[in-house]
């Protein structure tokens, strides 16, 4: 992600050059889809959630306090959206779901390295939709976003304790589900 003047183009947008809003998406799409992805399995949801995400953020973003790092309260805005939507959904994405998943792949590597690793994120994508979505989204923003515990008790009003516990009992319940499925003996033969 290229570096911006978060605080000169948030100026501007909230000057009136509505367009100079485009930065912040351009700089933060990525992570904002990663992030919806994660948390409901689905590259369409994800896709439909991050335009609803920027918008909101746009439409709310006389709140934000000047200041402050824009990043953080744009995951805020966007797990409050990607929350109601689970909320909405009620129902949770089924295990193995995830066609069109962002994936990191070297392409130097080998292929056969390159389909199991594949397997092994389809795999682990499904256990974390298995979780409650409040400890999904703990997992999510540690393991995927590298946050701190404490940036992640920030965000989700939790104390970085309580963070540690359900990032802890989440880890827990996924390592029992593999272990139930055969895929921890297959990860611990590699």
């Amino acid at each position: 992600m290229k570096q911006i003047d978060e605080a000169d183009i948030i100026g501007r947008v909230l000057g009136g050059d509505r367009e100079a809003f485009a930065d912040l998406v351009e700089a933060y799409k990525g992570p904002v889809f990663r992030l919806a992805f994660r948390m409901t399995g689905s590259a369409q949801d994800a896709d439909d959630l991050s335009q609803q995400i920027f918008l909101r953020a746009f439409e709310t973003l006389g709140r934000f306090r000047r200041g402050e790092r824009f990043f953080p309260w744009l995951y805020t805005v966007a797990l409050n959206v990607i929350r109601s939507h689970l909320r909405r959904s009620k129902a949770l994405p089924e295990a193995g779901t995830g066609h069109g998943a962002p994936e990191a792949e070297d392409p130097r590597g080998n292929p056969a390295d390159a389909a199991a690793g594949r397997e092994r994120s389809r795999r682990i994508q499904g256990y974390l939709l298995r979780l409650n979505p409040s400890v999904r989204e703990i997992l999510v923003l540690r393991f995927y976003e590298g946050m701190s515990f404490e940036d992640i008790a920030g965000l989700t009003g939790n104390t970085p304790g309580g963070v540690k516990m359900k990032a802890y009992r989440g880890l827990e319940k996924i390592r029992v589900m593999m272990e139930k499925d055969g895929f921890a003996d297959d990860e611990a033969r590699r």
